[in-house]
């Protein structure tokens, strides 16, 4: 099985180029300045995997399996995103996600990297333009192990392990999800 490095690749790319750029101007370096720009708990892959835990199924012995118990967490993913200012027009963006996990899922870290410029046009007005990447941060749920009793145990989703689907195919349908990874922002503003 081949492995992927696409990811880490990007993130060497990424990091390569801001290293370029703190080093091409030493004494620039000590006026940087770090700013918060958000901070806030939960997207809309912790939104999912919530969803996730509604409903549940009833075993051979009457007693009631709940899904919530299984999507659960005591930490819901937490995002900071900061502003490296480079000069008076370009900054650097970046951030990071802690992650989360329940008993059935994962959300992965997550690293953000990206630039933020913007030009005069005229005296009262200011075009804007920003890149972001995110590296990291998927959703991934996972398989149980049912006891089908004389058919035998298998590894599966453990949502539709009381379904009508073969224990096997239940695994197509685990839920494999990737955050927002790249957002382009545009922006104008005029002052009256």
């Amino acid at each position: 099985m081949r492995e992927r490095h696409g990811s880490r690749d990007r993130f060497s790319v990424v990091a390569l180029l801001l290293c370029a750029l703190l080093a091409a101007s030493p004494a620039a370096a000590q006026e940087f300045t770090t700013s918060l720009v958000d901070i806030h708990q939960g997207s809309w892959l912790s939104d999912r995997a919530r969803g996730l835990g509604n409903g549940g199924y009833e075993l051979q012995n009457g007693s009631w399996v709940s899904f919530n118990q299984w999507y659960r967490t005591s930490w819901v993913d937490m995002h900071v995103d900061l502003l490296t200012q480079i000069t008076e027009d370009t900054g650097i963006l970046w951030g990071f996600g802690t992650g989360e996990e329940g008993e059935k899922y994962r959300i992965e870290p997550s690293l953000k990297l990206g630039f933020l410029t913007q030009v005069h046009p005229s005296a009262n007005s200011i075009l804007s333009f920003s890149f972001t990447t995110v590296i990291g941060g998927n959703l991934s749920e996972k398989s149980c192990e049912a006891d089908y009793g004389d058919p035998g145990t298998y590894n599966v989703n453990c949502r539709l392990a009381a379904g009508l689907l073969a224990p096997e195919e239940t695994l197509k349908y685990l839920v494999n999800a990737k955050p927002e990874t790249q957002r382009l922002w545009l922006n104008y503003r005029v002052t009256f």
